[in-house]
């Protein structure tokens, strides 16, 4: 009989590798050190940009969801004969979703300029059927496309797109592409004084304001085979140090377990941390688990920022009477009346963990301050992609907005959160 390590590898063609471990220190013992090693200057997260089969219903659900405004189109209307492409934002936060159309769909005789001439159908057909609905790019704000570009590619990156200038009535916008790891690239944007809603290209959508509170995109999180590999082109790559990294004995179960390291900008706007699984537990890891669902390393979840999670949530709870999104079980009471007030103090009031309490979300804090967040389940049919909404409270920076990565990531909520997802994993699979 194979042992439970080989037995949870499985010989998968999408599994992890497990190289990693060894390498990292964990939660505890990691100093944290920014260097400001950045190889350009990156100001924050400008997009996420998914790829899928039908964008308008897409389109459509996450705005009902999320409370996100429509504000820009590209269709077969405008002009645009080889996909369609909604943007949808509220605050900073900003998600393209984007599908294509049958594969010699007739060109339209409406004036068009693509701003994205490399797409192509075939490949954007052959994505969405190996990984289902998913992440294509992650776009982040730049203060120089070219010379991002430039940066990347004379330090080890895959050229996707060259640097490419755009032009409309409300001015001009540079962009340019590298590979990230595998399927997914990064898009350097840089938008100076455009005062357009995404790219010229697209045609505004003059819509009412709708939100639910979501301010910003606050980190990107990726599975991958081998985090070391991935993080050490991001340093090798972009210049980007490491702000934190957790290990299985930091995070896991006796059930299951995963290693992660978060890497950072020189302003600690740009998150992006990176997991890998662990083998040799009982069950086979949540991360092992995606990358074969998902058919390889991709993004996991998006934690977007709220200034209030509980009304954000309050909301997001009325729209899922009729859709919108599940969230992941409640951790239980004894999370509430034991775990929180141990670990959090007076640093959140007995009204607040109550009103947490009856939405599930989760509480936490690190030397800095606190957070308070809350996951969905999956989002469309493969159990791969999903959302956390939090809220960072503790430490307001000189400008008001709470300082970047302020609370941490959630470490003390490990052990809830993963048995949350665990038990949902085993009624799921069958298993009780």
């Amino acid at each position: 009989m194979p042992s439970p390590q080989k037995q949870h590898r499985a010989e998968a063609p999408h599994g992890g590798t497990g190289k990693s471990t060894g390498k990292l220190v964990g939660h505890d013992n990691f100093v944290r050190h920014n260097p400001r090693s950045d190889r350009f200057e990156m100001e924050d997260f400008d997009h996420l940009e998914f790829w899928c089969t039908d964008a308008t219903s897409t389109a459509r659900r996450f705005s009902e969801a999320f409370g996100l405004q429509m504000v820009a189109s590209s269709t077969i209307d405008s002009g645009n004969h080889k996909y369609t492409s909604f943007v949808l934002t509220s605050g900073d936060v900003r998600f393209v979703f984007t599908a294509p159309y049958w594969t010699d769909a007739p060109a339209s005789k409406v004036p068009f300029t693509d701003p994205f001439p490399d797409y192509s159908r075939e490949d954007a057909l052959q994505f969405v059927a190996k990984h289902g609905f998913a992440v294509k790019a992650v776009g982040i704000r730049v203060k120089d496309a070219k010379a991002a570009f430039e940066q990347c590619v004379a330090n080890g990156g895959v050229a996707v797109t060259r640097p490419t200038k755009l032009n409309d009535e409300d001015g001009e916008l540079t962009y340019s592409e590298v590979v990230y790891y595998e399927d997914i690239k990064f898009r350097w944007v840089q938008r100076g004084d455009y005062k357009g809603p995404f790219v010229p290209g697209y045609k505004t959508e003059a819509r009412p304001t709708f939100t639910y509170g979501l301010r910003r995109v606050d980190h990107v999180v990726s599975n991958v085979h081998c985090l070391t590999d991935v993080t050490d082109h991001l340093q090798k790559m972009l210049g980007l140090h490491e702000f934190s990294e957790f290990t299985a004995e930091d995070v896991g179960t006796v059930d299951s377990g995963l290693n992660s390291m978060v890497m950072a900008n020189n302003d600690e706007t740009v998150l992006l941390p990176v997991n890998e699984p662990t083998f040799g537990t009982r069950r086979k890891s949540q991360i092992q688990s995606y990358l074969e669902h998902h058919c390889g390393p991709g993004v996991q979840h998006i934690a977007i920022m709220t200034d209030d999670v509980v009304a954000t949530i309050e909301k997001m709870h009325e729209a899922g009477v009729g859709g919108g999104v599940e969230f992941m079980p409640n951790p239980g009471e004894s999370y509430y009346k034991d775990h929180v007030p141990a670990k959090m103090g007076n640093m959140v009031s007995q009204e607040l963990i109550d009103r947490c309490q009856k939405y599930g979300i989760l509480i936490d804090r690190d030397e800095e301050g606190g957070l308070l967040q809350i996951f969905t389940k999956p989002l469309f049919d493969r159990p791969t992609l999903f959302v956390e909404i939090i809220q960072r409270v503790g430490c307001p920076g000189p400008n008001g907005k709470q300082k970047p990565a302020c609370g941490g990531f959630g470490k003390g909520n490990f052990g809830a959160l993963f048995k949350s997802i665990e038990d949902w994993e085993k009624q799921r699979d069958g298993e009780q």
